[in-house]
């Protein structure tokens, strides 16, 4: 029982020592001199209001760098790329040689057949667009805008069936249906360019695989009237195939004829 008084008293001793301490150091505290810590002033001036509101520099700067990330997406979604990288797949899936050419040279193949297929696309928008915004001639960013994308958006309307510029006209479910071309909204165009050219890709492909079917028809053929049933038919039939193609000048005649599948536009008179 003495013990369980004596650490009671220690305890509350303690705790009186405690509080004292905690207010004297208060009583320290408030007698120092500490700096005044001042906020920075935040105002918001507004320009007059005859004068247009432009966009600040780092917005242009962040939407630029997000135009930029989104580019190879563009390029292969709005040009000619589609049908041209579809178009050789089906080539060299028709021939049977599997990895060649291999796939990197296949896409840069592709790459610079859809920059020349779009080149006069390019001049269009440098003339119109680009070289009047850079000499001072168009101040304002929205006309560059809609100047710079109506040469793109004239050859995806040139490609584009009009039964599927419909289909998404009907799915987008517009109540005001466009009545000219240059009134359909680009998120209608661009699905409808992309499904065009993929079924123009896919008829180019079914035309490239009738002579090499009609070879591995008659390889099959005469591979059976022979009795050698274990030897695969393509095995034989690959060289023959590789033969055709080398003495008729494949790779020209579907270069040419994929080029010449575009509608170009018209890049306008040379200066």
């Amino acid at each position: 029982m003495i013990s369980n008084r004596l650490t009671h008293r220690t305890v509350l001793f303690g705790l009186g020592l405690v509080i004292l301490f905690f207010l004297g150091a208060g009583e320290v505290l408030a007698q120092q001199q500490f700096p005044q810590i001042q906020m920075p002033n935040i105002t918001i001036n507004g320009a007059p209001q005859e004068d247009k509101a432009k966009m600040s520099t780092y917005l242009q700067l962040m939407f630029f760098l997000t135009i930029l990330t989104l580019t190879p997406y563009i390029l292969v979604m709005s040009t000619a790329f589609i049908r041209i990288v579809v178009t050789l797949s089906f080539l060299r899936t028709a021939l049977g040689t599997q990895q060649v050419p291999p796939t990197q040279v296949l896409m840069g193949l592709a790459l610079f057949l859809t920059m020349f297929v779009m080149a006069p696309v390019g001049i269009k928008m440098n003339k119109q667009a680009i070289q009047p915004y850079l000499t001072g001639e168009m101040e304002s960013q929205t006309e560059f805008l809609t100047k710079l994308l109506d040469p793109p958006r004239e050859f995806m309307l040139r490609q584009t069936r009009g039964n599927d510029i419909d289909l998404f006209l009907e799915l987008s479910q517009i109540r005001n249906r466009p009545k000219a071309e240059a009134d359909i909204p680009l998120y209608v165009l661009l699905p409808a360019f992309v499904l065009s050219e993929i079924k123009t890709a896919f008829q180019i492909g079914f035309l490239l695989y009738l002579p090499f079917l009609v070879i591995d028809m008659i390889v099959s053929s005469v591979l059976m009237s022979m009795g050698m049933f274990m030897l695969s038919p393509m095995t034989i039939s690959l060289p023959f195939k590789l033969l055709m193609f080398v003495l008729i000048d494949g790779w020209e005649l579907v270069i040419k004829g994929v080029v010449k599948s575009f509608n170009p536009i018209d890049p306008g008179p040379s200066p």
